[in-house]
C-alpha cells in the first residue's frame, strides 16, 4: 500500500509518499505560502531531486492538496499513475490533549477533540484540522489517520505530568505536562532496543530530541515516564526561538515595565527568545557554533545555556528511573553536531557514561547513520539514531487501515 504523510502548517504544507510494500519513499515535498497573498511556491523531489517547482497564488489548503496531487499523478514527473494508488492518508497533528494515547482513524469526534484542543495548540491544532479538511475535500472516501505528537507521552504517571497549581485548573482546564515530538521519541526508543538487540522492557533510555524544537524523554521499559516540553512546546532547555522553562513571574515582571500584553509576551518567549534571543545573531546552531568560534561571547552564551539545560534534564531523568541504560542524540542538531554531542557527554563518567570521541567525531554532518558511540568501557550506551517520523506515521496509518 502507498500511503501519503500530511503535515499541515498555517500556510505550509509537507508531504511525503511512501510504498509500504518496502518502506521507499517514493516522493516529498513543500508547499508554502499557503493564503498569503502573494505567489505561493511549492515542489516535489524524487530521489532527493527536485522534478517538480511552480511559484501560483494558492489561496488556501485545498489549492495546495490539488498542486500536491497533481505533482504526484504527473504523467511525465509523478510516481503514480493515479490517485486511487494511494491507500490511506497519515496527518500529523499536534496536540490530542488527554483523549488520545494512541493514533486513531480520522472520524468527525476525532476531528471535534482536535478542535477542542486548539486553546492548547492554537498555533497548530488549526492548521492540522485544515490539512485534514483539504485532503478529504480533494480525496473523498480515501481512509485518513491522526498521530498525535503528545500521544507517546500519556503514559506519564501524575506526580509527572502535573503542575503545582490548583488542582481545578486540570479538572476544568486540561492544564497537565502533555509533552510533543511523541512521534519521534517514540520511533527512536524503539529502533534503539532494535538496534541493541534488547527488549525496550528492559531499557531505561533517555531520548535527546534536538532541533530547532528540542525536547528529551525519559522512557523506562518502552513506555515515557517524563519528558521535558510541557502544556505547549514551550517549557524544556532553551530551544531556536523559545525561552525553554523560566519563572512564570518573568512574564509579568516585563509585562509591567514594558506595558504589552501576555499574548505580545507569549510571542516574545515563542519565536524571539532562545538561542536567537541570546546571541542576537541567528535561531541556527550552525551560526551559533561558528559565532562561538570566532569568540562572539553571547553565541558561547547561547551554546552553553543549552548545552547545560540538556545535561541537567539527563541528570533528572537518570535519577527519575534510578539509573539509564542508553542516552541517544537524534533530530537535526542531534544527529550532526559532533561538538554539541561532546560537550554534552563530558563529564558524565561519574554515572558510568562515556563517549568514543573518534566514533562521534566520525559521523559528519549532513551524514548521520545509525551508530554506538560510547567508550569501549562505558556502562550506559551512548547512540546517535536518526528519527524518522514519516516511517512512524505511515506504519501506524498502515496498522489501522488494514486492522480495520
Amino acid at each position: 500500500m502507498k500511503i501519503l504523510i500530511v503535515n499541515a502548517g498555517s500556510s505550509s504544507l509537507k508531504y511525503q509518499l511512501i510504498d509500504m510494500d518496502n518502506e521507499e519513499t517514493l516522493a516529498k515535498g513543500l508547499v508554502e505560502r499557503i493564503g498569503m497573498g502573494v505567489p505561493g511556491h511549492a515542489n516535489m523531489k524524487v530521489d532527493d531531486k527536485t522534478v517538480c517547482d511552480v511559484e501560483e497564488p494558492i489561496e488556501d489548503h485545498v489549492k495546495a492538496c490539488h498542486l500536491m496531487l497533481g505533482f504526484l499523478t504527473d504523467p511525465e514527473k509523478g510516481v503514480v499513475k493515479d490517485m486511487k494508488e494511494i491507500g490511506a492518508v497519515g496527518h500529523r497533528v499536534l496536540h490530542g490533549g488527554n483523549k488520545f494515547s494512541e493514533s486513531v482513524i480520522i472520524n468527525q469526534a476525532v476531528m471535534d477533540a482536535i478542535e477542542e484542543f486548539i486553546p492548547l495548540g492554537p498555533l497548530h491544532n488549526p492548521a492540522n484540522l485544515m490539512g485534514i479538511k483539504a485532503c478529504q475535500a480533494v480525496m473523498p472516501g480515501t481512509p485518513m489517520v491522526a498521530v498525535f505528537d503528545t500521544a507517546f507521552h500519556q503514559t506519564m504517571p501524575p506526580k509527572a505530568y502535573m503542575y503545582g497549581v490548583p488542582y481545578e485548573y486540570y479538572e476544568r482546564l486540561h492544564v497537565r505536562r502533555y509533552g510533543f515530538h511523541g512521534t519521534s521519541h517514540r520511533y527512536v526508543s524503539k529502533r534503539t532496543a532494535e538496534f541493541l538487540g534488547k527488549d525496550p522492557k528492559d531499557l531505561r533510555i533517555i531520548v535527546c530530541h534536538l532541533g530547532n524544537g528540542s525536547s528529551l524523554s525519559a522512557v523506562n521499559g518502552g513506555k515515557c515516564v517524563d519528558t521535558s516540553m510541557g502544556i505547549t512546546p514551550l517549557e524544556g532547555m532553551i530551544m531556536g526561538t523559545r525561552s525553554g522553562v523560566m519563572d512564570p513571574a518573568v512574564v509579568q515582571y516585563i509585562c509591567d515595565n514594558d506595558h504589552i500584553s501576555v499574548d505580545e509576551m507569549l510571542n516574545i518567549c515563542n519565536k524571539k527568545s532562545g538561542l536567537l534571543g541570546i546571541s542576537g545573531l541567528s535561531n541556527d546552531m550552525r551560526d551559533i557554533d561558528k559565532a562561538a568560534r570566532e569568540g562572539h561571547e553571547r553565541a558561547k552564551l547561547a551554546r552553553d545555556m543549552l548545552i547545560y539545560g540538556i545535561r541537567k534534564y539527563i541528570g533528572q531523568y537518570s535519577a527519575a528511573m534510578n539509573g539509564v541504560d542508553v542516552i541517544v542524540f537524534t533530530a537535526g542538531i542531534g544527529e550532526n553536531n559532533i561538538e554539541l554531542r561532546r560537550d554534552v557527554m563530558a563529564g558524565f563518567e561519574y554515572m558510568g557514561a562515556k563517549i568514543d570521541q573518534e566514533k562521534n567525531a566520525a559521523i559528519k554532518p549532513g551524514h548521520a547513520y545509525e551508530a554506538d558511540i560510547s567508550a569501549a568501557d562505558s556502562k550506559v550506551k551512548i547512540l546517535v539514531i536518526p528519527t524518522n517520523e514519516e516511517i512512524a506515521i505511515a506504519r501506524d496509518t498502515l496498522e489501522l487501515v488494514t486492522k480495520g
